[in-house]
């Protein structure tokens, strides 16, 4: 009992990174991002200084071992575009289209450049993907804006746009 209390008492600084990300957003001290970056802090400074699982002489070893883990998941240019694809998908329903330019597109355009992708075409796929998700919940403005213009309720609407979203989504992973 003495050594799972001992356990618990450890773990409870690990344990503070969820408190500070999910409490800081619900009481709206945080946004979503100002959240994660103070957690990633928190993470950090309780790993070198409360744990102190690494030493700072390792820390150029971790990154580079960050970076190759990254790198080495695939050299493959087409299943690279796809998993940014299926990302901005999923972040297109979150969150709104205008923060999710301002902050992916500083991010992601010098990846997709170093694999050879035209800036042109990503702005397509960023705007296409967003837009996809502009039209789909939780979020969807448009399809609620949608449903109340063309008096159809948000079942029927969506069930009409399956060949438009099946369409978009061809587009998207179509490299030219």
């Amino acid at each position: 009992m003495k050594q799972a209390l001992k356990i618990c008492i450890e773990a409870m600084w690990g344990l503070m990174t969820m408190v500070i990300i999910l409490g800081g957003i619900m009481s709206g001290v945080f946004t979503a991002n100002e959240s994660a970056s103070i957690a990633v802090i928190w993470a950090f400074f309780v790993t070198m200084f409360i744990y102190r699982d690494y030493k700072w002489r390792d820390l150029p070893k971790l990154v580079h071992r960050t970076v190759k883990t990254v790198t080495t998941l695939t050299n493959n240019t087409y299943l690279i575009l796809f998993y940014i694809n299926i990302m901005l998908l999923i972040l297109g329903t979150l969150m709104d289209m205008a923060p999710l330019i301002l902050i992916l597109t500083p991010i992601l355009l010098p990846v997709v450049k170093t694999l050879g992708v035209d800036p042109v075409h990503f702005g397509i796929i960023i705007r296409v993907n967003l837009g996809i998700g502009f039209l789909t919940p939780p979020v969807g403005s448009v399809l609620v804006v949608g449903s109340a213009v063309g008096k159809l309720s948000i079942e029927k609407l969506v069930n009409a746009m399956y060949p438009f979203f099946s369409a978009c989504c061809c587009c998207c992973c179509w490299r030219w």
